[in-house]
């Protein structure tokens, strides 16, 4: 029972941390589109 109880833990811990890190990464991934769309807006010429 114990190592039930110890199973679901880890997987809890482990589900919270992968959260964490494609939240992360969605961040990395948003700032650089809002850098390329930047760059795009300097180079438009109307």
């Amino acid at each position: 029972m114990r190592y039930i109880i110890a199973l679901f833990a880890l997987m809890g811990v482990v589900s919270l941390s992968a959260c964490n890190t494609v939240q992360g990464f969605g961040k990395d991934v948003e700032k650089l589109g809002d850098k390329i769309e930047n760059k795009a807006e300097q180079k438009k010429s109307y």
